[in-house]
This record gives structure tokens, sequence and C-alpha cells, in this order.
């Protein structure tokens, strides 16, 4: 098979699909990789690292989707980048289709076969190839909320750690799924008092019985959320229901009962955000306020960190992009029911039930379209 790998183009996105160990790894298995010019380049790998590999540097990145089989990207596809798909062709990156109606429909119209990296599954239930981004994004989330926090930034000027009687940032983190627990142990290890809020009761018994020397938990209730917001100095937004929508958890009025200065870190905005006044900014112009709440809503934050992200994702998405191209798409997802749950589209029809049920688009069973 013939794998693709283009410069990705979203403002300030500055990881790639493939790593030049994976172009290797694919080589190896015999495959063919052309990879943009320039494309490592944000990442810290250069031409003559992909070229030392086996790949082929081309120029353009209409040359790359013109011969690729299979396309390997990292963020969903731009405007110019879809209309290069084409009937067949297969593309493997993070889509995020349920808050994107445009996306949606152009990947509908091109034909193209489309698993998306956030819906994949494993044996646990979990989500392996979104898991290092969540890792990463998490991680950043108090970093980010902290900078937001200082007032020459628009927040309160609180301190995460606070200073010998002046007591802690209070933050509450909202979801204790792999984003939240990596954001509440950085925020509790930059000093700051920490609650994370959820819907499991399981979970909530996880987190206390390893982690509460750090941090507390409490239910994820409507009523508790606003109250915890309510005196938080920063809110971390960590929700996430796989393919769908992020539920809203803070209107817009609710914004009024918080204190002026606070920060609302929106994690979850590649799904829509999960507070009302949300919406994608970049790492160029990445906070707005609105009614004096600070807004940190970086729709691709891991890019930020984009060595640590590529080489943590490639990690990840490597054994999937050699059972595609070693089996084809088909073979691979007959084979392995949890790549076939990323199967977001395929030849002009939606296959992920929750992406329809958002977008009121009519679906077929992903089992069917393997048939077809």
């Amino acid at each position: 098979m013939h794998i693709g790998c283009p410069k990705e183009i979203k403002p300030q996105e500055f990881r790639v699909g493939l790593t030049p160990n994976a172009a290797r790894e694919a080589i190896a298995h015999g495959h063919t990789v052309s990879v943009e010019t320039r494309a490592g380049n944000g990442a810290g790998f250069t031409d003559e690292d992909y070229i030392a590999a086996g790949a082929a540097v081309l120029e353009t990145a209409a040359e790359v989707f013109a011969s690729a089989d299979m396309i390997v990207k990292v963020k969903e596809p731009q405007s110019a980048e879809r209309k290069m798909l084409r009937e067949g062709q297969l593309l493997f990156t993070y889509l995020h289709l349920a808050p994107d109606p445009d996306q949606t429909h152009d990947l509908l119209v091109s034909g193209c076969t489309a698993i998306a990296y956030e819906t994949v599954t494993d044996a646990s239930g979990g989500l392996p190839l979104l898991a290092p981004m969540s890792e990463v994004a998490g991680r950043l989330a108090p970093q980010v909320g902290s900078w937001t926090l200082q007032k020459a930034n628009g927040g309160r000027g609180v301190l995460m750690g606070g200073v010998p009687g002046v007591g802690p940032a209070k933050v509450v983190v909202i979801g204790g799924g792999v984003v939240g627990t990596h954001a509440a142990r950085v925020a509790a290890g930059m000093g700051a008092d920490v609650t994370v809020l959820d819907r499991s009761l399981p979970r909530m018994r996880y987190l206390d019985d390893v982690f509460s020397r750090d941090f507390k938990t409490m239910y994820a209730s409507a009523g508790n959320t606003i109250e915890m917001a309510r005196e938080a100095d920063m809110v971390i937004g960590a929700v996430l229901i796989p393919g769908a929508a992020a539920p809203k958890l803070i209107s817009r009025a609710q914004l009024s009962e918080m204190k002026q200065g606070a920060v609302i870190v929106d994690v979850a905005i590649d799904q829509g955000g999960c507070f009302e006044t949300s919406k994608a900014t970049t790492h160029q112009d990445p906070i707005y306020d609105v009614d004096g709440i600070m807004h940190y809503c970086v729709a691709n934050m891991p890019g930020a960190v984009a060595r640590t992200s590529t080489i943590a994702l490639s990690n990840a998405t490597m054994p999937f992009m050699l059972a595609l191209a070693d089996k084809g798409w088909r073979q691979a997802c007959e084979d392995d029911p949890h790549l076939l749950n990323g199967l977001n589209v395929h030849a002009g029809q939606l296959t992920y039930y929750a992406v329809g049920k958002a977008l009121g688009i009519d679906v077929i069973a992903p089992q069917l379209a393997l048939k077809a």
C-alpha cells in the first residue's frame, strides 16, 4: 500500500502524522511511504530523517493525496484537504465529526473511507488512540490555565500554589477520565487545591483510593458543578462522550456566578466544548473574555508540545496503521472489532451512530459497510 503523510495546515499545528520511525516500519512491511516536504519540521523531524528511513519526500500536499492509498494525519482534514480526497481512499486521523457538519458533508461527498482515531476502542473499553493526546492535554491544562490566571492575561492574579500565609488556587476538574486525572495530578503537583467531579462512582472510588492525598472527588450533579464553579479560580472541562458532541455543563447565565477573572480551560473543545460560551481558539490567540471569565479553548492543545505529542501518538497509531496497510481496511476491521469502531464514514455513508445523532444524518451499521 502507498501511505501518504501531508503537512498539517491547521493554524499553529506542529505535529505530524508519521514519524520517521513509523515510516521505516511501514517500509519494512513492504509498503511505500510519501511525506510532504517539511511535514515533520514542527516536531523536530527533517526531510533528511524521512529519506534516511526510506520514504519519498514530495513537494506538495496535492502530490501526496494524489499518490497515496491511505492518508495518515493528525488533525481533521481542512477544507482544502477535503477537496483532494477521492473515492476509495482511506483516511486515518482524528476527525471529531459531531460538532463539524461541514467536514462531515465533505467526507461523505468525497466517497473516501475515514477511520477516526478518537473512536477506536480497546478490550478494556478505553480509547487507545485518544489516550496519548488526552494525557498530554490533561497535563498541559493546568499549565496554560495558570498562565491565563495571571493578571496581565486577564485572570484573577492567583498563584496556583499560593505562598506561606496565602492560600492556593482552587481548581475544579469536571470529568475524572484520562484528561481529568492527568490535569488533577499536575494541578495538585503545582500546589493547587483540586477537586475532581465525575458521575461514575467506581471511577471516583478508584481516584480516591489512588490519589486521595493529592485531590478530592465529588459527584458531578448539576448543583455540585455550579456550586464548585462559583468558588473556583480555574475550571477545567474534561468531559468526553466518545464520538459525540460534549455536553454543556455551565451555561452563559451561570458565568455571572463565577468569580471575576476566573479561568475556564475547555479540553473538550474538539467535540464542541463543554461550556456554553466555548469557541475554538488557536495557540496564536488562545484566550478570550466572556463576562469577565477568561476562556482558554485551543482546539489542538497537544500541538504546543509537538515533538512529545507526535512521538506519543505515533507509538499508539502505528500498530493500527500497519494492520490497515498490511490487510486492507476491510480485513483489518473484520479481524479487529475495536478498529471497526473507528469507522466513521464509508463510500458516502455515515457509520458512527453518535455523529449521526448529533448531526441528524442517517447512519448504517459499520458491519454493513464491511459487506458493501
